[in-house]
């Protein structure tokens, strides 16, 4: 399966949000172009993301790994990165990794945008 990705600029009352619809599976083929997409919204001075994962069907290791560096990215810059995920499979590796410590994980976009913390 192929990974979906699009990105769009959404306002909340933590500031402006740059929110990237994931879809399809983040996996060792598929996790450099979430990559690439993560780096040149940081480039060009997108420092706080969302990332919506409602369309994820799978997530591996290296998909864990590209996160892991986005959030780093955005952090150089006092950014910040979110999750947006509700499906138990991938939550599930989140929580089994540590993960759930490191990401602030929410149930939607609205959620995650509307966030301040």
């Amino acid at each position: 399966m192929d990974l979906s990705l699009s990105t769009r600029n959404v306002s909340g009352p933590g500031g402006d949000r740059t929110v990237v619809e994931v879809g399809g599976e983040i996996d060792v083929y598929t996790a450099p172009k979430l990559r690439e997409q993560l780096v040149e919204l940081v480039n060009d001075g997108s420092y706080h993301l969302v990332v919506d994962m409602e369309g994820v069907d799978f997530l591996d290791s290296t998909g864990l790994g590209v996160l892991v560096g986005g959030l780093k990215r955005v952090r150089a810059h006092e950014g910040s990165l979110r999750l947006v995920c509700n499906q138990e499979r991938i939550l599930k590796i989140f929580r089994i990794t540590g993960l759930t410590k490191v990401f602030p994980i929410h149930t939607s976009v609205d959620e995650a945008v509307a966030a301040t913390d």
